[in-house]
């Protein structure tokens, strides 16, 4: 099994035809937004394959020092799921990055149903390598628990490279409108719109 690294156009392919079913629509920032990090040399979209044939993806969010990757979106293509190929994935991902950023929604919600598929999600990181950080963050009007598996055992600097991840791309202004990292105990998370393709913008503009 291997990640091979795909092109524009094979992200847009990808985008469209898989992560459009697999993901509700906001959770899914906007193509172009990938498109712009890929230029920058900030993103690697990954497909996941054996022997020629598709198993699933990856798409990571890299820093402008490389230090940590933040994995944003994890997909095993219909009909292959729940046979063990997302922690295979994981592995891979381990180690190809070292320290890798995750992000799953808080089990928060007023539906007790969601919650519990909440707490499974971020139960399966734990099982594959990853601990829940102390500190929890709030993108876009979601609240997130944050993981993190790698060799730093201090969250302090765990959370600093994490903040990096997105101070590095957005304008200041953008970082106080939409990114909430650290939540502070009892910070209200701030209401948001889905990801916009405004908010993707280095100037400030």
């Amino acid at each position: 099994m291997e990640l091979r690294l795909l092109n524009k156009e094979e992200l847009t392919g990808l985008y469209q035809k898989e992560m459009t079913v697999d993901f509700p629509h906001a959770e899914l920032k906007p193509l172009k937004a990938m498109l712009r990090l890929m230029d920058m040399g900030r993103y690697d979209p990954l497909l996941v394959t054996e022997g020629g044939e598709s198993l699933g993806y990856a798409l990571v969010w890299l820093p402008e020092n490389r230090e940590g990757a933040l994995l944003e979106y994890l997909g095993v293509l219909r009909g292959l799921r729940n046979g063990g190929l997302g922690t295979k994935i994981l592995a891979l991902l381990a180690d190809r990055y070292g320290q890798i950023f995750g992000e799953a929604e808080a089990p928060c919600s007023d539906d007790p149903v969601e919650n519990d598929l909440r707490r499974r999600r971020i139960a399966f990181y734990e099982r594959n390598g990853f601990r829940v950080l102390d500190y929890e963050c709030a993108l876009f009007g979601v609240h997130f628990n944050c993981l993190y598996r790698g060799p730093e055992t201090d969250d302090r600097k765990v959370e600093a490279m994490h903040w990096g991840v997105y101070a590095g791309y957005f304008s200041p202004a953008h970082m106080e409108r939409y990114i909430q990292l650290p939540l502070r105990p009892g910070e209200a998370v701030k209401p948001a719109p889905e990801w916009v393709e405004e908010a993707f913008s280095s100037s400030g503009e």
